[in-house]
């Protein structure tokens, strides 16, 4: 392993070991390590920093490009996580430059968290940049016919809410057509809500039943990539499984991955070039990105599923499983609210690949 790396690894010990303190909980940044110039791909560029996407403190994004683009980029808008409650944009610099890496115009939007707001207004927030994009992409040498959404946990709930009810992109005039969908780790069926923190965000929701993605699926929707770790204790596999067969009895294409043995936050840890050799997440995105028209056809793909460093950090990726212990559930898969699907078969994937539903073992 490379000092660069022992270094950034040494430092994502220290993180993840004070934040199992309570105490010093609102004073350590657990995603510092992974942001690090030498845990970053190196090649992207930050083209726009604090970009105002509305009025409002939250209402700001990042894009990073491509380093030397050959005419206009595929687009990603990636939405954080933290539960609705917490994340901002900074702390996610190494997913858009994994993905500027491999050739997209990404854009990371804050948006507003609870307690400032509740259930619907994050996702409203995210419509709004929506509409930045479609309104201002082209500046920053973005292709807004070729525009996909991605997300992890709370953020995943976010894209595929966006791609599901139109209402929300509707009310702010956005008439982007959404390519695909990328969701890691996301809660899609979790009413009745049991868990204090989901109460108080949706609550008060006057449909609660319309706040589960599982039960929006029409045969509108966007093809989808539904990943999940297989031993995720704050988001259970279930909420993958069951919104994937809801949008298979509706005839879109889904791509499925549950990574073995993994828990909730390996998989966006996995996105970033230093953890990357851990799982084939990012490479799997890319490739349904491509799949979906991110690229001419014939455009070479690129090997990102790197070989593992000689001396693997043991000690950290315990510290790192520790995480699944400290972070509050969102849903354990269990929900009720969603009605029984149909027996529609699926749509056939646009070309050859690997198969849609896939367990993939540790590395």
């Amino acid at each position: 392993m490379t000092q660069p790396f022992r270094t950034a690894f040494a430092g994502l010990a220290m993180g993840l070991m004070l934040l199992a303190s309570s105490a010093a909980q609102a004073q350590i940044d657990v995603m510092a390590p992974f942001n690090m110039a030498q845990a970053m791909d190196e090649e992207p560029v930050k083209l726009g920093d604090g970009v105002a996407y509305a009025d409002g403190q939250r209402k700001k994004l990042d894009v990073y490009t491509p380093k030397n683009p050959s005419g206009a980029a595929p687009v990603v808008v990636f939405i954080y996580g933290g539960a609705w409650r917490n994340g901002n944009r900074a702390d996610y610099q190494f997913v858009g430059r994994a993905l500027a890496s491999a050739g997209f115009v990404t854009v990371i939007p804050d948006y507003r968290l609870f307690p400032e707001v509740k259930y619907p207004d994050f996702i409203e927030d995210n419509a709004q940049a929506l509409r930045w994009v479609q309104d201002n992409i082209t500046k920053y040498g973005g292709d807004p016919q070729r525009v996909f959404l991605a997300g992890h946990s709370a953020g995943a709930y976010n894209a595929v809410m966006l791609a599901l009810d139109s209402s929300f992109m509707r009310e702010y005039g956005v008439d982007l057509q959404i390519r695909g969908v990328a969701a890691l780790s996301g809660p899609y069926n979790f009413y009745p809500f049991e868990y204090g923190e989901v109460r108080d965000t949706f609550g008060e929701a006057p449909n609660p039943e319309g706040t589960q993605p599982v039960n929006l699926v029409t045969g509108n929707a966007p093809p989808m990539f539904l990943a999940t770790g297989t031993h995720d204790p704050i988001v259970r596999r279930q909420n993958t499984e069951v919104l994937a067969e809801r949008l298979k009895a509706q005839g879109i294409w889904v791509t499925e991955r549950y990574y073995e043995g993994f828990g909730h936050m390996e998989p966006v840890f996995a996105m970033g070039k230093m953890l990357r050799w851990r799982m084939p997440v990012f490479a799997d995105m890319v490739e349904f990105f491509h799949r979906f028209g991110a690229f001419p056809s014939g455009t070479p793909r690129p090997n990102f599923v790197p070989e593992p460093p000689m001396a693997a950090p043991d000690p950290i990726l315990a510290v790192i499983d520790e995480l699944d212990t400290i972070l509050q559930p969102i849903s354990d898969g269990a929900g009720d609210g969603a009605a029984p699907a149909s027996e529609t078969p699926s749509v056939p994937a646009p070309d050859a690949a690997a198969p849609a539903n896939t367990v993939v073992p540790p590395r």
